[in-house]
């Protein structure tokens, strides 16, 4: 299957691997084969850390890694790779120190950017196998499309609050990510962890079966998740699998292909900064804007789109809690007199909230850019962050 190099170990390998040299569905080709592979994990987040500690730690001979983020202490809670240490630091440094004690023959390569539509099908074109640890839909979707159109398995991931999920979406041989979920949700129905939560070893968990997934299929042995959805319940303690079949009219990989290139997946996802039509007042206001159009007198009707337990830890003086799930029953409550913004915790559930409040005759709402996490940073410094 994958791949067909068969580089030789060194004698610290054959130290280092030998409970693999003496499995049989392993042994010296495989772990030759592991040495030859290539594994792009894209995040190196929940998801991300422990697949990539788990493919490093394996063998892995060339381990790619994406991401554009800085370690922050609310990832230490199950971001395993990073450390207290490592707060503030870019992730793919952490990551990559860690790695590389974790496993010095491996080779690293460090992709410090965005996964985009402009540069997906370069970073792909690399590797043997990826792994999605992305954490929200137009990543997914693009991962999805790049390895279907490079035709490269993508071993997926999801996690929410005490549940997951993994595949792995192959359209060569089996059925794709658009497959299963043609369409995205609407945006801000589904919570992301930080709205949501998550337990801190459920990524664990996942993450690990990614990182099996991977091996399996350089190896080629056993029985990938081709075709499979395997469901997690951590509260239960219980697996399920569900069967996916490929869809014969899936846009992507369906018997009339209409996908033939990547698109842009942030407006295919509904994540945009404008709205079109004719009202042109800016969807966002910054902390600092904001602060001092308030202290110049000039009202304000701060609508708070975030959840209960939030409300709890900070909040800005004056605003009015009203959940985004909550908001499409309570927008009678806006007055229309005055200016509306829209706060959340990092600025993206605001967003959805503007952009709704508009449609619902609110013109000129906005949303606070950065959320509390801003306005916590930039005004307010003794106002608890999360």
């Amino acid at each position: 299957m994958l791949p067909s190099r068969s580089p030789e170990l060194s004698p610290e390998e054959l130290r280092r691997y030998a409970r693999h040299l003496s499995l049989p569905h392993v042994g010296l080709e495989g772990q030759r084969r592991l040495k030859a592979g290539r594994v792009l994990v894209v995040g190196v987040g929940g998801l991300g850390s422990p697949a990539a500690l788990y493919l490093a730690s394996a063998g892995v001979g060339t381990l790619g890694l994406v991401d554009a983020d800085v370690v922050e202490l609310s990832n230490l809670q199950r971001q395993i790779i990073h450390g207290t240490s490592s707060v503030g630091l870019p992730k793919l440094s952490s990551a990559a120190a860690r790695l590389h004690d974790a496993n010095p023959e491996v080779a690293l390569v460090l992709h410090e950017a965005r996964l985009t539509s402009a540069n997906a099908l370069d970073v792909l074109s690399g590797y043997d196998v990826v792994v999605d640890g992305s954490d929200n839909f137009p990543t997914r979707y693009l991962t999805n499309d790049a390895c279907a159109l490079l035709g490269k398995p993508n071993v997926y991931g999801a996690i929410h609050r005490f549940e997951g999920q993994a595949a792995v979406f192959w359209a060569e041989r089996g059925p794709c990510y658009r497959c299963l979920y043609r369409e995205p949700p609407p945006p801000g129905l589904v919570p992301s962890c930080e709205e949501s939560g998550v337990l801190g070893v459920l990524p664990g968990i996942v993450g690990t079966i990614q990182a099996a997934e991977a091996i399996k299929l350089l190896l080629g042995v056993g029985e990938p998740l081709i075709g499979r959805l395997l469901l997690f319940d951590a509260l239960r303690m219980r697996f399920r699998e569900l069967a996916l079949e490929k869809d014969p009219g899936c846009p992507l990989c369906g018997e009339r292909r209409q996908i033939t290139e990547l698109m842009d997946y942030e407006a295919f996802c509904g994540v945009t900064d404008g709205l079109g039509g004719n009202d042109r007042t800016p969807l966002e206001i910054d902390a600092r804007t904001l602060d001092e159009e308030r202290r110049s007198g000039k009202r304000f009707f701060l609508v708070d789109v975030r959840e209960p337990f939030e409300w709890g830890i900070c909040r800005i003086e004056g605003s009015v809690l009203m959940p985004l799930m909550q908001l499409p029953q309570r927008v009678a409550e806006i007055p229309r007199d005055a200016d509306v913004v829209a706060i959340c915790h990092s600025g993206q559930r605001s967003l959805a909230a503007a952009q709704f409040l508009r449609t619902a005759g609110i013109e000129g709402a906005r949303s606070l850019r950065g959320g509390v996490e801003d306005w916590a940073r930039i005004v307010d410094p003794a106002m608890p962050r999360y």
